[in-house]
């Protein structure tokens, strides 16, 4: 699941868009990806289930995302709803076209596509392979990002980053977790977008600089991206999310 940075930088607008062409086909790929685990669900091998009364559903009137590996697929599944909404609002945003370049734009499109397709991909595989979909699957969440103004490209690009680097460490946290090796596979190529989608946003933030590979991100013993338990990521996606839920069997 940890992934060793590429180290490369953005010099130009022409890296820009070698950039955005890797981000489109790497997006290309998971919707791909995604069939793909819909294919082998139900005829090869099978999820390992958790615990009877660790699958996701309703405990004491709050929804608990629940254990082993369908606990962490409603927990990333929870996730990629947070970024792909903040994307959608992104590229929705009165400002979006003053305040980005034409490459800028098209590469925050891109990074919006991705989220969605990462969305709907975890919405199907949970469809397909709980038990009870109807009463186990995470329901669509809702979001309140407070003050952020969506048209402040400062702001926006503040958001992206802690969002994105998020989004990774809670990747490479979680796959110690599963059991499922398709899973497993998949979690990998789906973080490995991730980490991309964080180098982006950091090289527009400063370009030409070291930042896409920063000390606050990259584990200076191991020299890989950062490793987080969904108990310390929970609380920081947890102030964009105001749909209550619980992550009771997950470390």
């Amino acid at each position: 699941m940890k992934n060793e940075l590429k180290v490369h930088e953005i010099n130009s607008a022409s890296s820009f868009t070698n950039r955005r062409s890797f981000l489109k086909i790497s997006g290309i790929t998971m919707a791909g990806t995604g069939m793909l685990l819909m294919g082998c669900n139900n005829n090869e091998d099978p999820v390992t289930p958790p615990a009877a009364n660790n699958f996701p559903g309703i405990r004491n009137g709050v929804f608990d995302l629940g254990g082993g590996d369908f606990g962490v697929l409603s927990y990333a599944y929870a996730l990629e709803q947070l970024e792909s909404d903040f994307y959608t609002k992104v590229v929705n945003a009165s400002g979006f076209n003053s305040n980005f370049s034409d490459v800028e734009r098209q590469l925050l499109t891109d990074l919006y596509y991705h989220e969605v397709i990462h969305r709907d991909f975890f919405k199907v595989a949970l469809t397909g392979a709980l038990p009870n979909p109807s009463t186990q699957l995470l329901p669509d969440l809702a979001f309140n990002y407070g003050t952020l103004n969506f048209s402040s490209r400062t702001a926006v690009l503040a958001t992206a980053k802690a969002l994105e680097d998020t989004g990774v460490a809670a990747y490479n946290g979680a796959g110690k977790l599963l059991t499922n090796p398709d899973y497993l596979l998949l979690a990998g190529k789906i973080v490995s977008v991730e980490a991309r989608h964080a180098s982006a946003i950091r090289s527009i933030i400063n370009p030409n600089s070291k930042d896409f590979a920063g000390d606050d991100v990259i584990d200076i013993t191991s020299g890989l991206d950062q490793a987080k338990n969904p108990s310390v990521i929970l609380p920081i996606a947890g102030g964009f999310i105001t749909t209550e839920f619980s992550a009771n069997f997950l470390p």
